[in-house]
């Protein structure tokens, strides 16, 4: 309904329809639910399947980088 629609069904006494989202919108929201539940719910399984390294897994592997890179008294590799 237009402004002027308005005024005048306000003038001649009479109420405009009451206009809202109704059932279209309610199953829409509750549609737009139900996608972000299975949404997060497949996120949190791809999330735990990355392994994420220790510190001490770090650690032990800097470890042998430098000892492989490092010359032996001897002068052989």
């Amino acid at each position: 309904m237009t402004d002027i629609a308005a005024h005048a069904a306000a003038a001649q006494g009479a109420a405009p329809p009451p206009v809202g989202p109704g059932l279209i919108g309610f199953l829409v929201v509750a549609a737009i639910g139900v996608a972000l539940y299975f949404l997060v719910k497949s996120m949190n399984k791809q999330i735990s399947k990355i392994e994420v390294p220790r510190q001490a897994d770090l650690d032990k592997a800097d470890r042998a980088k430098t000892t492989e890179t490092e010359p032996r008294p001897n002068g052989s590799r």
